[in-house]
């Protein structure tokens, strides 16, 4: 069985639908796929027809977008909780509001040395979605400023460019305790992609999995072996559950879908642990 745990739709900052990934899953030979949009749940539905209408089973998820108190960021993956529960709903909409602000923000800072309008990038966003930096990023592209999402994210996106802009996000412990409360199963994203910027030590693991962190994710293109071999190491110690994905974008990223799998095993585990929400089959 081909399962694969981590994927965005255009709702975030993927590039296709949500039914039109759950296509790209089947043709990819998934036999399950996750929808982990940044921060929203609004793709659920319709990945979940489409899934019906493929014969992929879609285990619905969210990225939740958190940061440590030394400023570092966390991505959390949530798996099968109640998309209604209200702490969770009410720690996702700050963070979604907290992007819209920030995005506009980093715009008008833009706007001072590239031709850039804030119109420029709505026209990238899908109805609905979370907006984010790669919708920046695809409009510097259509602008001809950049030549892809790489090369603005390692250039004029930056954290350390002027324009960079911070914005609302959960301490990550917090985060947790939500998704538990609201019945689902969480799992570090890409815990050890020091690539992507700096990486938390050992403690702010340890708050996580006192929280409640129900796994990390391991198999991922971004972590380092090194990184790899300390996450099955934790993950021992700790029982817990251990993920793989490609952290797929359909064309904003190389990532192909089923690139890193997660072991059958490993996704009963999430679904003994999950009392919010059910895979869809």
């Amino acid at each position: 069985m081909r399962i694969d745990l981590h994927a965005h739709s255009n709702i975030s900052d993927g590039t296709e639908p949500p039914a039109e990934l759950v296509a790209s899953a089947a043709r990819a030979g998934l036999d399950v796929v996750a929808l982990t949009d940044h921060d929203t749940t609004d793709g659920w539905a319709e990945a979940s027809a489409a899934a019906q209408q493929h014969g992929v089973a879609l285990v619905p998820g969210m990225e939740i977008s958190c940061r440590t108190r030394e400023g570092i960021s966390v991505h959390l993956l949530s798996y099968l909780h109640d998309p209604t529960h209200p702490g969770l709903l009410e720690e996702i909409t700050k963070a979604r509001d907290a992007r819209l602000s920030r995005a506009e923000r980093m715009v008008a800072l833009l706007s001072e040395d590239y031709p850039l309008n804030w119109d420029d990038v709505t026209q990238h966003l899908a109805p609905g979605a979370t907006i984010g930096r790669p919708h920046i990023a695809d409009a510097l592209v259509a602008a001809g400023i950049v030549a892809d999402r790489t090369e603005a994210f390692a250039t004029i996106l930056t954290s350390h460019s002027r324009y960079y802009v911070q914005h609302y996000a959960a301490d990550p412990a917090l985060a947790v305790e939500l998704v538990r409360a609201a019945g689902g199963v969480s799992v570090f994203a890409h815990p050890v992609a020091r690539a992507r910027g700096r990486v938390v030590g050992e403690h702010t693991f340890e708050e996580m999995i006192d929280a409640g962190l129900g796994g990390v994710e391991v198999w991922h293109r971004d972590n380092p072996q090194e990184g790899r071999e300390f996450l099955l190491s934790l993950a021992a110690r700790h029982e817990l559950i251990v993920t793989g994905s490609s952290d797929y974008h359909g064309a904003g990223k190389p990532n192909l879908l089923g690139e890193n799998l997660t072991a059958p095993e490993q996704l009963a585990r999430i679904e003994e642990q999950a009392s919010g929400s059910v895979v869809r089959a």
